[in-house]
């Protein structure tokens, strides 16, 4: 998926040292709140008080901040009626309708089969959430928000796809009491969360997964492929690399690259038929086997986890690590692709989303970079660091060396 650009330091010449574990505090001896916090929680129970909200509401300094609140926690409340305009408007095709030009409410609610009435009232919420901008004579055009989505295959699919999300967290607290016991429609479309025995699982089970990861990779590949230059490399093994669109990208870049693959079975075997007809048959090479259980295949000097270790949890992400470190060489290298928690300016993305909808799926977490610098550590890496990219909300890189 496509967002919006996000600013991040960029930390990519500096190696990762490893800092001591967390402990937790024995709360028989926790220390009483500092000055600073104890005036924060005056403060909150001040705010919490309906003559001080009143008050703040009139008063011309505190005015624009407590109306910018006010919003923010409103869009808060509203943000599923948001999600559910942006679906309309997805599944009724409106903006390849609009990509040519602006059109009249008739002519809109024709190709929606709609109402004019409802059509009206979808089009001035898209216009709210600048999905769509009125102009003149009655007519509507794309928005800044809404153009972009614009033949761009990924972000709509995602879009279609939050159908499941939206049902199982329906009952959030139901969600967050049960776990991973509570049965999930997320847990039963990515078929391999809770599988048993994943290398087991047919073509049939995976084929709705792997072409939604396939849809929606473009974006996060290019972040990659322009952040690290595989140029030096000889061999690449890309490890839970679905139906190979990842690679298919690396060896349009690259054509002195070798190419490998390990995922499932089911999931392999589609790979080597996509690659196959992408004519990359004589450079690629498809491994089906279980990463949980099995050893990697060797002679690769580069392995790739591209939005892998985010649906783990941490032991298995753990055993992964000690895996792709027995099949590196000397020297050789480990790209982390995925989104992490902990962003400047994209918090939102690793806690909230990530950590709702991972939990929904049923095993997994976004992880923040120093945590994956740890298990880097305890798996045998001897040095790691973090590297920018384009569009760090949904593309965190992390290289590893052995």
């Amino acid at each position: 998926m496509t967002p919006p650009k996000a600013l991040a330091t960029d930390r990519s010449r500096t190696p990762h040292t490893a800092q001591p574990a967390i402990e937790l505090a024995d709360p028989a001896v926790m220390p009483p709140p500092a000055w600073h916090e104890r005036i924060r929680d005056w403060f909150n129970a001040l705010v919490a008080t309906d003559r001080f909200q009143r008050w703040s509401a009139r008063f011309p300094l505190t005015r624009p901040i407590t109306l910018r609140r006010s919003r923010a926690l409103f869009d808060i409340v509203s943000g599923f009626v948001y999600t559910q305009t942006l679906l309309a408007c997805v599944e009724l095709d409106l903006f390849a309708y609009l990509a040519s030009g602006a059109r009249t409410i008739d002519e809109i609610a024709e190709h929606a089969n709609l109402s004019r009435a409802s059509t009206e009232r979808l089009l001035n919420a898209a216009v709210s959430l600048q999905l769509m901008m009125k102009r003149r004579h009655g007519r509507y055009a794309l928005g800044k928000l809404g153009a972009p989505l614009v033949g761009n295959t990924g972000v709509l699919a995602l879009i279609r796809h939050h159908r499941m999300a939206y049902h199982d967290l329906s009952d959030p607290v139901a969600l967050l009491r049960q776990g991973a016991d509570f049965r999930t429609e997320l847990s039963r479309y990515w078929s391999y969360a809770d599988a048993p025995r994943p290398q087991q699982i047919d073509d049939a089970r995976v084929a709705a997964y792997s072409e939604i990861m396939a849809d929606t990779l473009p974006p996060v590949a290019h972040d990659v492929l322009d952040a690290y230059d595989l140029s030096r490399h000889a061999c690449l093994l890309d490890v839970g690399g679905g139906e190979g669109v990842f690679l298919a990208l690396v060896g349009a870049r690259h054509a002195n690259l070798q190419l490998r693959l390990f995922d499932l079975p089911a999931v392999a075997t589609r790979a080597r038929a996509r690659l196959s007809q992408a004519g990359y048959a004589d450079r690629v090479d498809c491994h089906g086997g279980n990463f949980h259980a099995d050893a990697l295949p060797t002679g690769a000097d580069v392995i790739s986890l591209v939005r892998v270790l985010l649906d783990h949890d941490d032991e298995s992400v753990l055993r992964l690590l000690k895996r792709v470190r027995a099949a590196l060489p000397s020297g050789g290298v480990l790209l982390i692709a995925e989104a992490m928690a902990g962003v400047r300016g994209a918090e939102t993305v690793g806690d909230a989303y990530f950590s709702f909808y991972l939990m929904a799926m049923g095993k997994g977490r976004a992880r923040r970079a120093c945590e994956l610098h740890q298990m880097l550590q305890a798996a045998g890496f001897k040095r790691s660091r973090e590297v920018s990219t384009r569009f760090p909300i949904q593309t965190g890189l992390i290289v590893a060396e052995v």
